[in-house]
């Protein structure tokens, strides 16, 4: 199979041979997610400032996982290949075109000519075999990225600007994998400093704006890149960016970030919460919201802890939760309740609402089946001991704290206890490595539905310490399997048995909303919900 040179794909051009997806896009006051208003013409020069809730703690794209961090470090990497995110179709970008073999086990990549990065190193076929072959070393914050090449047998250089990537067995995501910021290519010489290196001091990519200083919780200033000219297909400029500085300040308070995006401070806000949207609506703001594809927010849960190796207690917890209710009460507007441990707009979601159902009568049975009973303070015991919980969780949303204040309340209804307890935003994916926890809250985006095996294999990270099952199986299946019909019947068999044996708790969909002047013209998101600010104006 080859995929030829497209310059800008039609709204209705075919999907990818390996790919579908529906996306649903909605934008207040933009058809179909770009920011502004008026017509007037696009003009180069002047600042971005962005306002975000948190950091990761970390300014390497490869390593990367918080939706506030990737909208900086997004700018400063290309990839391969792009998503287009209405209709999930994989266009150019670094590659120019690619070939991809019967069997979806090879992928040769045809890099374009005259790309560098911004330390004037040229982009080569060698350099994406460096990047490729170093994403085992990342370590604790390269789990995704590993996941993507996971089962890689060789990158060959083929010549100096084709590159060759041999799996071991067909390897359906791949191409898709390739479009990720996680894959983004970076040079040789950031390539070869250690992960912890590229976190704290950044990394050189060929990409649209160049990092110019990280101060961690507090700024990350970007530069335009003088010379850019080897944009994605689907960029409507060509060239260098508009924009000469992007400049993406830490504000923690969601009250204070929209404040600051009302007086003129800043241009756009991330995490926009239910709480200010009738402030910011019918002004000069105009609010874009969208579903992120991907593990939908949930309870992670360790599946090795003793009281959650029950089924019983995993699936009471799940029934006892009321989604809609959450939903409707913490998050944006428009807001869905989970209906499967995949976001809607993920490529071959299932509904599977009707196991999601709130059915506290259930929760209760099932905890009486497992021996809970029911004591004078409401929580139950067992041979002497509560029914507690502690629930992990991380401030990268606004919405994290309420939402699962509402989770201990409706949990605590049927008889258990739940903690809370707050870490840093920089030990999330150390937690979940260590395997220290109950419980965690969170999502993975991904425009892809083998995030499901990245998230939930025992045969990769297996983050939830799951045991190994028929889920294991369906999983590589659906990975290694080229024909679609087939690979949606195998991703809906992996969402089955992980909803029905509650090895995670779906419970709400992300949706991205974002606050922009209506100065700020062409911001839209891309196929992950993210932003991509190469094609973005101020004026």
């Amino acid at each position: 199979m080859t995929a030829l040179p497209v310059l800008r794909p039609s709204r209705w051009a075919p999907l990818a041979a390996l790919l579908t997806t529906s996306v649903l896009l909605t934008a207040c006051g933009s058809g179909d997610g770009g920011s502004g208003g008026g017509s007037s013409r696009p003009k180069s020069g002047g600042t971005l400032t962005f306002a975000v809730g948190s950091d990761a703690g970390c300014v390497d794209p490869q390593q990367v996982g918080s939706n506030d961090t990737i909208y900086s470090v997004r700018q400063i990497v290309d990839s391969l290949t792009d998503q287009d995110p209405k209709t999930g179709r994989i266009v150019p970008w670094l590659a120019k075109s690619w070939d991809i073999s019967a069997d979806a086990t090879t992928f040769t990549f045809h890099l374009r000519s005259g790309v560098t990065f911004s330390d004037g190193s040229k982009l080569t076929a060698q350099v994406v075999k460096d990047n490729f072959d170093a994403v085992p070393n990342l370590g604790a914050l390269g789990t995704l990225a590993e996941g993507y090449l996971s089962g890689v047998n060789s990158t060959t250089v083929v010549d100096p600007l084709t590159v060759k990537v041999a799996f071991k067995q067909p390897n359906a995501q791949f191409l898709q994998a390739t479009s990720t910021h996680t894959l983004g290519i970076e040079s040789s010489a950031s390539v070869k400093k250690s992960p912890q290196q590229k976190c704290s001091d950044g990394i050189v990519g060929s990409g649209p704006f160049v990092l110019k200083q990280y101060v961690q919780n507090q700024s990350i200033t970007l530069a335009r890149r003088t010379g850019y000219d080897w944009g994605s297909s689907r960029w409507s400029k060509k060239g260098e960016a508009y924009l000469d500085k992007l400049v993406f300040k830490v504000v923690p308070e969601a009250g204070v970030r929209a404040g600051s995006l009302q007086s003129g401070q800043v241009d756009a806000i991330s995490s926009v919460g239910k709480a200010n949207e009738a402030a910011l609506k019918g002004g000069q703001v105009t609010l874009q919201s969208r579903a992120n594809p991907g593990v939908v927010f949930g309870l992670g849960l360790n599946n090795s802890r003793p009281l959650l190796k029950d089924a019983k207690v995993r699936q009471a917890i799940s029934a006892a939760v009321d989604r809609k209710q959450i939903a409707d009460t913490v998050f944006p507007t428009g807001t869905q309740p989970a209906t499967s441990v995949l976001a809607h707009t993920t490529p071959d979601y299932a509904d599977l609402s009707a196991g999601l159902a709130l059915d506290t009568a259930k929760a209760k049975s099932l905890l009486d089946a497992a021996g809970w009973q029911a004591d004078g303070d409401g929580i139950r015991t067992k041979d002497g001991k509560k029914l507690s919980l502690t629930i992990t969780w991380f401030p990268n949303s606004a919405t994290n704290q309420p939402a699962l204040e509402l989770v201990q309340q409706q949990l605590k209804a049927v008889g258990i206890d739940v903690v809370l307890k707050q870490l840093p935003v920089t030990q999330f994916a150390t937690t979940l490595q260590s395997g220290d926890f109950d419980v965690v809250w969170g999502n993975v985006t991904r425009a892809d539905p083998d995030i499901l095996r990245s998230s939930f294999s025992t045969r990769l990270g297996n983050f939830y310490q799951l045991p190994a099952s028929s889920l294991d199986t369906a999983l590589s299946a659906q990975a290694a399997i080229t024909d679609t019909a087939k690979r949606r019947q195998l991703v809906a068999q992996a969402q089955k048995l992980i909803v029905q044996n509650a090895y995670n708790v779906p419970v709400v969909e992300l949706q991205t909303q974002l606050g922009v002047s209506k100065k700020v013209h062409d911001l839209a998101f891309d196929s992950g919900s993210r932003v991509q600010l190469h094609d973005t104006w101020i004026g």
